[in-house]
């Protein structure tokens, strides 16, 4: 009886630590870690970049090699590489975004840099290769309308977050912006969601979709995936933000109540 009692009083701490070992595994303990002066952080975001453009690249020059180059794999191909270089040339931008402020960097965000972004995010790309789409002009004008509004929203909220942070007396929209408590931006695509750059986002990985038509769910991962992920991630941002700014955050939210989508969440 003494040895099962033993057992069980050592047993439960220990699995308690062991889960805290592989938490610490899986989210990481620092934040912003750096190895003979690279920012880590940001080294496995442009591998993973990197990696994402040349297996598209890859895919189209197999499609050029088969001369079943489609519009829909050009589509495809074009709003990857806008989006893909738009990310290098604007890269400052991402300082103030949440996986830089907010998430330590460990198993989790390694192997979505590495493996996770080049290899699913270009499912679209191989699916193409086995399928061909026709589209028809009005789908093809409504998909590019899709990506515009998307990659406007995205770029541009990420951007007035960006500049305020550096100057908080910055105009947003030709206007002086709106403060909350003297701390959180409620302007511009901020004063229209709390998290619109979510919604650029959501419709840019939409648009990346949408060239593969409506037939087979397997090119949707990409956007389903994004969806569930900014979901999660807007709770934990909320629950971050109510502890950090507490009243001004409350006063926030009444002022702006839309989390992504204006008007429906």
């Amino acid at each position: 009886m003494s040895n099962v009692i033993c057992v069980i009083k050592f047993n439960y701490p220990s699995s308690y630590i062991c889960y805290l070992a592989v938490m610490y595994r899986w989210f990481g303990v620092q934040l912003n870690p750096q190895f003979m002066g690279i920012d880590l952080k940001f080294f496995f975001v442009r591998a993973g970049m990197m990696g994402w453009l040349l297996i598209n690249l890859s895919v189209l020059a197999k499609s050029v090699q088969e001369s079943d180059l489609t519009q829909s794999m050009i589509l495809y191909q074009i709003f990857c590489a806008i989006y893909i270089f738009d990310y290098f040339f604007h890269e400052e931008f991402m300082t103030s975004t949440w996986d830089i402020i907010a998430e330590r960097l460990g198993f989790m965000l390694v192997f979505g840099d590495l493996v996770w972004i080049p290899f699913t995010f270009s499912i679209q790309a191989w699916w193409l290769l086995g399928n061909k789409v026709e589209l028809t002009t009005a789908a093809v004008v409504a998909n590019c309308f899709v990506f515009l509004i998307g990659y406007l929203v995205f770029r541009g909220a990420n951007k007035q977050k960006h500049v305020f942070k550096k100057d908080p007396k910055a105009p947003i929209w030709g206007k002086p912006p709106k403060v909350i408590g003297g701390k959180l931006l409620a302007s511009g695509y901020w004063g229209i969601a709390r998290h619109s750059n979510y919604l650029g986002d959501l419709l840019v990985a939409l648009s990346l979709s949408l060239p593969c038509g409506i037939s087979s769910p397997v090119p949707y991962f990409y956007p389903i995936y994004l969806f569930i992920l900014l979901i999660w991630r807007e709770r934990r941002d909320e629950a971050r933000c109510a502890e950090k700014y507490r009243e001004v955050w409350k006063e926030y939210c009444k002022l702006v109540p839309w989390r992504i989508f204006p008007y429906i969440y």
